[in-house]
């Protein structure tokens, strides 16, 4: 851990002081840091900065966690994502988690992994040059539950956080996400009566940040009335939920043009409307 924060003190020094000019390049080229090791396993972020970042900058920061049921996926289905809002002044980051092909994890873990990710960034916020407290939670399917996870669920922790860190988002952008882990929802062959705590529809509280949702009126593990649902219920704490349905697609339509192209635009604004981007 020690060496890591090394590594992000090096890496301010390098985005302060711009000398010479081929770190400053390099920089804008993804920095790759290690957020947490269990056992012998290190789980890492990938950072895409601003091109126009200076020390003393404070960006919104987006985080995307990678779909895969918990199971397997890559963090390079968010990499279009990551690099079209760093162009829009945003720091964002691509998270990796363990899951169950590589790492025999179960959902629980993928968690914890999400959770520590969010509290390593707000943990260096300075250093990493983060507005603490304008963070934006992304992600697709699986991952979408872990965005939304990070702000409803609080009793998956791992024993190595900083409890008094909150790993909580300030905005969520979900693409088709599993948000309902009941008896009639996604995964609850898995999760089992754990349902009750990490189900993020069954945990909804006020002030559950600002949501964008993306789904497919084809989608066969997310229906429809599940998202509808999902934003009445938000809605009624006092919450902003904005869905945008899709007629006839799939489940992981937004990966694919003309989706990718529209779902982004459609975030662009959403960040807009929050003052995340100019």
């Amino acid at each position: 851990m020690m060496n890591n924060l090394r590594k992000v003190f090096f890496v301010t020094l390098m985005l302060a002081s711009c000398w010479p000019a081929v770190f400053c390049q390099a920089i804008v080229s993804p920095l790759e840091l290690t957020y947490k090791q269990v056992d012998t396993v290190q789980l890492g972020l990938k950072i895409y900065y601003p091109s126009g970042y200076k020390k003393g900058n404070h960006h919104p920061v987006m985080v995307f966690f990678f779909g895969g049921g918990w199971t397997g996926g890559s963090i390079a289905q968010f990499e279009p994502h990551a690099k079209y809002f760093a162009n829009k002044n945003m720091i964002t980051v691509l998270v990796d988690y363990r899951v169950k092909t590589r790492h025999n994890t179960s959902p629980f873990e993928c968690v914890k992994d999400a959770k520590s990710a969010i509290r390593y960034l707000r943990q260096h916020a300075g250093a990493l040059g983060i507005d603490a407290n304008k963070i934006v939670a992304s992600g697709g399917s699986a991952g979408g539950h872990l965005a939304a996870a990070c702000f409803t669920n609080e009793s998956l922790n791992e024993s190595s956080d900083d409890l008094a860190i909150s790993p909580k988002p300030n905005a969520l952008v979900l693409f088709n996400p599993v948000i309902d882990n009941g008896k009639d929802g996604y995964g609850f062959e898995r999760i089992g009566e754990n349902y009750i705590t990490f189900s993020p529809i069954h945990n909804l509280k006020q002030g559950f940040p600002p949501t964008i949702f993306f789904l497919g009126t084809n989608d066969k593990l997310i229906p429809v009335s599940t998202a509808q649902n999902f934003k009445q219920k938000i809605e009624a704490l006092g919450g902003r939920c904005d869905l945008f349905l899709f007629d006839n697609q799939p489940h992981g339509f937004f990966n694919k043009e003309p989706f990718l192209s529209e779902t982004i635009a459609k975030t662009d604004v959403f960040l807009l409307s929050l003052r995340y981007i100019k």
